[in-house]
């Protein structure tokens, strides 16, 4: 049985406001009882969330995921919440298609790699292993051990040479997509619906040929972040089932990030999965907004009054190095102190939860409970209250259980369905390889 050390204030308040919101789920089991029985589900299930960023910086001696860093995922925060399995992003941004940026971005992806493989194999090989497989993952689990996966997000770093692929699967890669917020050499992005310009119209014609390495391989082709045109060309094109590895419904959000239901119905007949990624402004944009507008007025008010300058957006903060984001961090921590004191004085709410599970509901809804999971995108700007770091994924939990799902549903949603995904990917793998 996994370790689950405590339920947070957060929880508590949380959960009396979203029973009071939502008694039509059952209004005859105490709120008490709910979350005892919500306890004992999510300490028996496999929680796995399939899409955290890291940063090469947070796995030094000095500073590692040992420690409960300020970072949304991190072993501490992994027991405390009860997360089993954290999906580790070897992620590198897309740059200009040639040599240099090519040769550089593998060396980047490399240095992720081995921070990975040095905090599982080195620093805490006691707390953490690195899984390759659905049984390496239910193995590590039940000795009472954190798990690292491997995903590889932005095909980019692969460059022109297709053998990097072989290459990072023997690393431990288990997914990967084919492009990130801009188009790459093998598939156009969805960013593309920004401007209307297109490279290939989908995917390019070494694309095609990563297709059929990565089925080759056993790599789980991820379809968060190509456009709609690629994705539709994979999901004709792979022998084996794809996955989205941090997207929500666009029927909920028409953002470009989310799949339709064109996508998502042609992902069914796949016999993949979507894990429903719990991103404020995936989840609900317009509500995102307004409260984040109402926040930021009192903070730059709050800043003011203390004589402290705060950074003109994420961006500007994820260019900062970990010196200088460490420095800024202490410097507005005071602000944000403040600023919690006075958040009862915002009318609008944040996304939250409920919000979150409203998509699982829409997408079980539409294609059915055997092709749904779970991500948060943490430490890439993912989170929603209630859910804003990996000690708060009970919550997620909790909400499931009220929604009415059974535990073995939300073992599907949580693990299940992805472990399927995984292992038809293996063997059709080693099908193919079979072949010659």
């Amino acid at each position: 049985m996994k370790p689950l050390s405590k339920i947070s204030g957060l929880l508590l308040v949380f959960s009396v406001v979203l029973f009071s919101a939502c008694e039509s789920y059952d209004t005859e089991e105490s709120e008490e009882a709910l979350i005892e029985r919500a306890r004992g589900i999510h300490e028996r299930v496999i929680t796995l969330d399939t899409h955290n960023d890291i940063r090469t910086s947070n796995f030094t001696e000095e500073r590692n995921y040992t420690m409960d860093l300020p970072t949304q995922v991190n072993i501490p925060k992994m027991i405390e919440g009860g997360l089993d399995v954290s999906w580790m992003v070897v992620f590198v941004g897309q740059d200009t298609l040639t040599a240099a940026g090519f040769a550089q971005a593998t060396a980047d992806a490399m240095a992720k790699f081995t921070a990975i493989h040095w905090l599982a194999e080195e620093k805490a090989p006691d707390q953490i292993e690195i899984a390759y497989t659905s049984d390496d993952v239910r193995r590590i689990v039940s000795e009472g051990k954190r798990v690292a996966m491997i995903a590889i997000e932005n095909a980019y770093q692969v460059g022109l040479d297709l053998g990097n692929i072989k290459r990072f699967q023997e690393l431990g890669g288990r997914y990967m997509s084919l492009s990130h917020n801009g188009h790459s050499q093998f598939s156009d992005s969805n960013t593309g619906e920004r401007d209307d310009i297109w490279w290939y119209h989908g995917l390019s014609e070494l694309g095609k040929e990563a297709v059929a390495e990565m089925n080759k391989w056993g790599i789980m082709i991820d379809l968060s972040h190509p456009s709609k045109e690629s994705n539709m060309q994979v999901l004709k094109r792979s022998r084996a089932p794809v996955m989205a590895s941090h997207s929500a419904a666009r029927a909920m959000n028409d953002v470009s990030r989310n799949m339709d239901d064109e996508q998502l119905m042609a992902l069914k007949e796949n016999g993949g999965v979507i894990q429903t990624v719990a991103f404020r402004s995936y989840v609900n944009s317009e509500k995102s907004r307004a409260y984040r507008a109402a926040q930021d007025s009192i903070r730059q008010e709050i800043a003011a009054l203390m004589g402290v300058e705060l950074v003109a957006n994420r961006r500007a903060l994820f260019q900062m190095s970990q010196e200088d984001r460490d420095a800024y961090a202490e410097r507005v921590a005071p602000v944000n102190e403040a600023l919690e004191t006075r958040l009862q004085e915002i009318d609008a709410k944040p996304v939250d939860v409920a919000d979150f599970v409203d998509h699982i509901d829409y997408l079980v809804d539409l294609i059915g409970i055997d092709h749904v999971g779970i991500s948060s995108d943490f430490d890439g700007g993912g989170g929603v209250y209630g859910w804003a770091d990996a000690s708060e994924t009970f919550n997620v939990t909790v909400e499931l259980v009220r929604r009415g799902y059974t535990e073995k549903e939300i073992g599907q949603i949580w693990s299940g369905n992805l472990l399927r995904v995984l292992d038809e990917v293996q063997r059709i793998a080693a099908e193919i390889q079979a072949e010659g």
